[in-house]
């Protein structure tokens, strides 16, 4: 609910989090922090832009987090580029979370807070990223991980010591959610406000396109849309895949084996006998005599225990080991002495007393070995398979830790390497926009989009049998815009559009004029000499609006921001054109009398409110600790990452 009167998803720093989020993550330390991590204590190379306390934030360190967070941004948006982050205030951002972060950690420090090296080596093993074969830890893998970020094991742990603390210190303030209801009363008021109004679109389609583009508009308009028509950073991955039919002849038992497997477990294949039983434990022998003699008398045995406010537990076609294991050895005995239909007991127990009838038994035959074969088989292939693919996963680890490359790796395994066409991240190729893209080469393409021209190959897992493949990047082709003979067309096509949509919005400012003026809306509709669908009546609470899970349209957003009476012009979706929207009649709410309503916007506020005090926490912790900006820095270091382009 907070969030709808803030608007923050929607705003810029809003959109700036969600790339900060997406470089923490493109590093592979989610340590879940709110302020971002920092390359090093006092930066490691070149002037500082800010200095915390006495630390500095060097240009060096921004410049590597600002290129890691756009880098990953490319994987989910392919085009985006330097120059959009700094659009957005994304250097702003960096500096502040590494502030914090900094300043966050030296008041923890200050205060006799430390984050012990047991607890940062327990965060680090806890990464999926950095485990191996086995599923553990692995340290070569975390090392050449680390190293292809440009990072060294003392950097890594200061940076998961700095998130540790951060914790400490943030999550308690987190949690602090109480609200008052005084505090609360202004905001369920404002969501049972009611507005009506109405809304009107004037379509650009409905205006004339007028003659047709000279060569000098189509050149002026695709000179100055060149994003439009640029074919995003594009990436040639090369690949071998290994799958469990990669191993089938290593993996494929002898009969020696089969022979061994059965010899090993020739209890599983002998002649057994199963029984179904009932049992009832019973702490007091007294009462566990009790429950035996009513039963040998003829009750069933779960009458009688329900009867006492017990309840029988039933075992299904166990074998006499596996019993004993549940009860003890003395009960399993018993039972498998008796006959069908018999009660044993009271019999001690490991707790108490065992009243227990045998409800079933079941002579399971023995199989031969030429019965077992094909069992037999399917475990061990199993087995062998996926030992042969951790064998070979880690020899192939191993070959790319002495910097062998793909071929090197493919001609040692008899692999085959593939090469892709140059693809998007998404594995779309732009040139080929019919073919839908592989699904198959999904985890291949991102690990191609998370390297760097030079960088070692890596390895990547392949569905869940066990296959994985090793990736390599083989170039980057940069974002670059299509010629304007091949996109003549559509660029045509945009101009038209262009003029269409001006003339609209031309035709909307000259209607919005007099409807300040008082007119009414279908009157000043008739005037436009555009024919458009009939105004649309809105009548909603900020409650309804709030609700729809699709999230808050921009025109009735625009709606709860107007004056009663006024009118507002609101470009429509899509580009269609533009839409007037006139205020009639604004019904305040009063939630005094819902006190539903002022407990579940209590609770809404609860559940935001710790985030509010976080902020001010860490604001207040760092300035204490000092905070001095250096603008000029700032300001430079924007414009050298400026002229980087998309080319990190």
């Amino acid at each position: 609910m907070l969030s709808f009167f803030r608007r923050i998803v929607n705003s810029k720093a809003g959109v700036v989090i969600t790339l900060a989020l997406l470089g923490i993550i493109a590093l592979s330390f989610a340590a879940g922090d709110v302020t971002g991590l920092s390359s090093g204590g006092g930066g490691l190379l070149g002037n500082s832009v800010v200095t915390v306390g006495n630390s500095g934030i060097t240009a060096a360190d921004v410049r590597k987090r600002a290129q890691d967070e756009v880098r990953f941004a490319q994987t989910q948006q392919p085009g985006f580029d330097m120059a959009q982050l700094i659009e957005l205030g994304g250097i702003e951002s960096i500096i502040e979370r590494l502030a914090n972060a900094i300043g966050l950690e030296k008041f923890g420090h200050d205060q006799g807070l430390r984050v012990s090296r047991a607890l940062i080596g327990s965060e680090i093993k806890a990464i999926p990223a950095f485990q191996g074969p086995t599923g553990q830890f692995d340290q070569q893998t975390y090392e050449r991980l680390i190293a292809q970020r440009g990072l060294n094991d003392a950097q890594v742990q200061d940076e998961f010591a700095r998130s540790i603390m951060t914790q400490f210190l943030v999550t308690p303030t987190i949690g602090a959610s109480q609200v008052s209801e005084k505090l609360t009363l202004p905001y369920a008021s404002l969501l049972l406000e009611r507005r009506e109004g109405q809304i009107a679109l004037i379509p650009a389609a409905a205006v004339p396109t007028g003659p047709a583009p000279t060569d000098a508009e189509v050149q002026k308009f695709y000179a100055s849309h060149l994003p439009r028509y640029t074919v995003p950073e594009r990436r040639v991955v090369r690949y071998s895949v290994v799958t469990p039919d990669s191993v089938k002849a290593q993996a494929t038992p002898t009969d020696a084996e089969i022979q061994q497997a059965y010899n090993g477990n020739r209890a599983a294949y002998q002649p057994r006998e199963q029984r179904t039983v009932s049992i009832v434990t019973v702490l007091d022998q007294k009462a566990a005599d009790a429950l035996a003699a009513k039963v040998k008398s003829g009750t069933a045995l779960a009458a009688a225990a329900r009867a006492s406010g017990l309840e029988p537990r039933t075992i299904e076609k166990v074998e006499k080991t596996a019993l004993a294991t549940q009860t003890s050895a003395a009960v399993a005995d018993a039972l498998f002495a008796a006959q069908k239909g018999a009660v044993v007991g009271p019999i001690k127990g490991t707790i108490g007393f065992v009243v227990a009838q045998v409800d079933g038994v079941t002579q399971v035959a023995g199989r031969s070995l030429a019965q077992a074969r094909d069992e037999i088989v399917q475990t061990l292939t199993r087995s062998k398979t996926t030992d042969a693919l951790s064998q070979m996963q880690n020899k192939i680890d191993d070959a790319l830790s002495d910097n062998a490359n793909i071929n090197e790796v493919a001609s040692d395994q008899k692999l085959a390497v593939s090469t892709t066409k140059p693809l998007l991240a998404s594995g779309i190729d732009p040139d080929d926009a019919a073919t839908k893209p592989d699904p198959r080469l999904a985890p291949i393409m991102q690990a191609g989009f998370a390297a760097e021209e030079g960088d070692t190959p890596t390895i990547v897992a392949l569905g869940t049998d066990g296959g994985f493949a090793v990736v390599a990047l083989d170039r980057i082709v940069r974002a670059a815009p299509r010629p304007l003979a091949q996109v003549r067309a559509q660029v045509v096509k945009d101009v038209i559009a262009e003029r269409q949509r001006n003339a609209a919005k031309q035709i909307a400012t000259q209607a919005l004029a007099k409807l300040d003026k008082g007119a009414t809306l279908a009157a000043v509709l008739s005037q436009t000499g555009v024919r458009g669908p009939a105004p649309q009546r809105i009548d909603t609470t900020r409650a309804q609006l709030n609700a729809d899970r699709r999230g808050v349209e921009p025109t009735l957003a625009l709606l709860f921001s107007m004056k009663q009476g006024s009118a507002k012009m609101l470009a429509a979706p899509n580009n269609m054109g533009w839409l007037l929207i006139k205020l009639d009649r604004v019904t305040p709410g009063d939630a005094k009398t819902k006190p539903g309503v002022i407990a579940a916007t209590r609770a809404d506020l609860g559940r935001v409110i710790g985030q509010e005090y976080a902020q001010q926490f860490t604001r207040a912790a760092v300035e204490t600790v000092g905070v001095k900006r250096k603008p000029d820095a700032i300001t430079e270091l924007k414009r050298e990452l400026a002229g980087q382009g998309g080319n990190q």
